[in-house]
């Protein structure tokens, strides 16, 4: 992964970190909406680490793929996740 490593494992350490805490506000019942809240935050997080990891495919490997001729896979590959993303 040539994705900034330090910063996406503190990211999902934090999303971990949010989950965890997600759990605890279930099991305790909190207000629906403090969940909710709480779901949104952890789920910009993991949008922010993939964003990272997209982008660092996009920049690395990607590119590498067109300056040696070997782009048709990593087109595909793009196209499925936007596919991911957008549907």
């Amino acid at each position: 992964m040539q994705a900034d490593k330090e910063r996406a494992v503190r990211l999902l350490k934090t999303a971990r970190g949010q989950l965890d805490g997600l759990l605890k506000m279930i099991e305790e019942d909190r207000a629906c909406m403090d969940v909710s809240y709480q779901l949104l935050a952890t789920q910009a997080i993991l949008r922010k680490v993939n964003h990272d990891v997209i982008r660092a495919h996009l920049q690395g490997c990607v590119r590498e793929a067109f300056q040696t001729g070997q782009e048709a896979e990593k087109i595909e590959e793009v196209l499925a996740i936007v596919d991911k993303l957008t549907g």
